[in-house]
């Protein structure tokens, strides 16, 4: 009966609209009433889940990608790619690819990516002669990798919803699954284009590749420094923040010359904005996996999967078909705040490192960013494209196809998650 209420309550509520980080908290309350506790217990779990360092990242994190998205840097990303990459059939959609998977190691945001780049690159693309559905398809799907690729906030969510996993090794472990997702899609992005006959990039002059370098150099020196001084053991992941966020002042406003006050000011709003909805989810999703240990649900959830499978490969398999289930109902936050708890100790069960499943969780919910009905990035996408999200949709089923592939390869070859984290771990 406490699971009916705890679980049964919080499904009624979301169905109803509210929001999420509410219907956990009401339905926390609800079951701490019937157990017969004492309501405290609901706001010192909530309060003792704020009282941690690894927190201070996040918003420093936010705020260097705000700064980074506001100052210029996402047009110069384009120039960038677009000398490595646009000269080729279908060189615009590839140099969106790779755009995204820059602009991701900067923001950590697959949203933002899809914002950024996507109000320049998808009327770019219709403007060179790709179908507006194509364009919108490419631009979030490659948006994605901003929750794989280091700094993610997610992937610091995962940390905390997770116990305490090193973020270090988290961030490491995102760089090969990211590196593996952007060469993927740019294979397929060539493939279609080569199919659709899509038409060459524009080769871009020589005289102008000296400034597209250095000014694209300087752009990615900030997730430069967040990896290099993670991986060099030089930064703990809040340092990096720290110093991600100083540079990233400093060359938006006097090398690029593009921050003003007034950006200043907007910047930190809307990271006060994000960083409470953040904040208000970790507290109520704290009290809410309490009750889900009190009750044992992890436990229950995972006899019943064993109940059809015990082979370790088809119960990895139930795993990200349930991951993927989820993302198609909520919100990436939430399902990460809720969903660890309750996964994490089946993974463990099973011999996967709790690093590999971070990043594993990671892609499944990003795939559904990218999935009606609520797919934030898809939405972003469809607004700027002009197109309706079935349209889109459509034309994004082969990029996912090979989304899900990578999905896999990362679940049943773990060294591709593991190589960086282990390398850093022996160092």
């Amino acid at each position: 009966m406490g699971v009916l209420i705890l679980i049964g309550s919080f499904i009624v509520l979301l169905l109803l609209g509210i929001p999420i980080a509410l219907c956990l908290v009401v339905a926390s309350v609800l079951t701490g009433l019937y157990l017969q506790m004492p309501l405290e217990v609901v706001g010192q779990h909530m309060l003792q889940s704020l009282n941690s360092y690894s927190i201070l990242a996040i918003p420093l994190f936010i705020l260097a990608g705000e700064i980074m998205g506001s100052g210029g840097i996402s047009s110069r990303l384009i120039d960038l790619s677009n000398l490595l990459v646009g000269r080729f059939r279908g060189g615009l959609a590839m140099v969106n690819v790779v755009t995204c998977m820059f602009f991701g190691g900067i923001t950590g945001s697959a949203v933002a990516d899809a914002s950024s780049i996507g109000s320049i690159m998808i009327p770019m693309m219709k403007k060179k002669g790709y179908p507006a559905d194509y364009s919108v398809a490419v631009t979030c799907t490659a948006a994605i990798q901003g929750v794989i690729v280091p700094p993610s906030h997610n992937l610091i969510l995962y940390s905390l919803a997770a116990g305490g996993v090193s973020i270090n090794a988290l961030f490491a472990a995102g760089i090969l699954p990211g590196v593996v997702l952007c060469i993927s899609l740019m294979v397929a992005a060539y493939i279609m284009a080569v199919k659709r006959n899509f038409p060459k990039g524009e080769v871009i002059p020589k005289e102008r590749w000296r400034s597209i370098i250095i000014q694209g150099a300087l752009s990615l020196t900030t997730a430069l420094i967040i990896i290099g001084g993670i991986f060099l053991g030089i930064f703990t992941a809040n340092e990096s923040a720290a110093v991600a966020v100083l540079y990233a002042f400093l060359i938006t406003t006097f090398v690029f010359k593009e921050m003003t006050l007034k950006k200043g000011m907007e910047i930190f709003v809307e990271t006060f904005k994000k960083l409470a909805v953040v904040l208000f989810l970790i507290s109520a999703s704290a009290a809410f996996s309490f009750f889900m240990s009190v009750l044992n649900v992890p436990d229950m959830i995972f006899h019943g999967m064993q109940s059809v499978s015990h082979n370790k490969y088809v119960l990895l398999i139930m795993m990200n078909i349930f991951l993927l289930l989820l993302g198609l109902i909520m919100d990436m936050a939430p399902i990460i705040l809720v969903a660890t708890p309750i996964m994490l100790p089946l993974v463990t069960q099973v011999g996967m490192d709790p690093v590999q499943f971070g990043i594993i969780l990671m892609l499944n919910l990003g795939i559904g960013l990218i999935h009606p009905p609520i797919g934030s990035a898809l939405f972003v996408g469809c607004s700027i494209g002009g197109i309706s999200m079935e349209k889109s949709f459509v034309a994004m089923l082969p990029l996912i196809g090979i989304m899900l592939a990578v999905l896999l390869v990362i679940t049943y070859v773990p060294g591709v998650a593991m190589f960086l984290p282990h390398l850093m771990g022996a160092r």
